[in-house]
């Protein structure tokens, strides 16, 4: 089966409200030129230089989302034109994106990066300290960076009702900031969990973004 009948597969099983992140990190330009000319415009890279590199070679209209771990440092090199960063996990990062914003003239969508897995490896915050970030004076202040959700990913693990109850405490956790932060923001919607192992799971626990690359580019491989 070739990427564009696997792309269609995967498109077809994802019920509506769900959207498809390409995740093409290392992978070709050519394979993502493939992708867009079947129709996919959402595409995800975790290194800020390569993501900026491909959006370069590509069309315009794609919407790049950065999906790794992003050093504040490495900011300014997305920030004219990311759709979406999916991974703060700190106030000094969404500092560093705010101020770019502001220097680019744009507002930028982001998301909040929580830790449910067991994983000491993977990235991001815990309530406490979402809730310091959410009620600190500098957050209150930005103008230029925008939350619209939350993002988090579980644990590599055969063990799926280990899997399904850390997406459903990120669900939780995505409930828990509309209701006493974000009420009656529309923009405040995306819940990004789901790779290419797990997807399936993501979206019976409500995924409003799932990011899924080697199940599209290298069936067999995990990740």
């Amino acid at each position: 089966m070739n990427i564009v009948k696997r792309w269609q597969r995967l498109r077809d099983e994802l019920p509506d409200g769900v959207r498809l992140v390409a995740v093409s990190k290392r992978e070709p330009v050519e394979a993502i030129e493939t992708l867009y000319r079947a129709g996919q415009r959402a595409f995800g890279e975790n290194r800020a230089r390569e993501l900026a590199e491909k959006h370069d070679a590509l069309p315009e209209d794609i919407e790049w989302h950065m999906i790794g771990h992003l050093q504040s440092n490495k900011v300014r090199l997305v920030a004219p034109f990311v759709t979406l960063i999916h991974g703060v996990d700190s106030l000094h990062l969404l500092e560093a994106i705010d101020g770019e914003g502001a220097r680019v003239g744009r507002v930028i969508p982001c998301l909040l990066q929580f830790h449910v897995a067991e994983e000491e490896s993977k990235f991001g915050l815990d309530p406490a300290g979402a809730r310091a970030l959410l009620e600190s004076g500098s957050y209150a202040n930005m103008r230029h960076a925008r939350l619209d959700g939350v993002m988090g990913m579980a644990t590599f693990t055969p063990n799926e009702g280990q899997v399904r109850a850390e997406f459903a405490r990120l669900r939780e956790l995505f409930g828990w900031l509309k209701g006493e932060f974000f009420a009656g923001e529309e923009s405040f919607k995306e819940l990004s969990m789901g790779m290419s192992g797990d997807y399936p799971l993501a979206v019976e626990a409500g995924s409003t973004l799932v990011r899924v690359g080697s199940a599209l580019f290298r069936p067999g491989d995990e990740g």
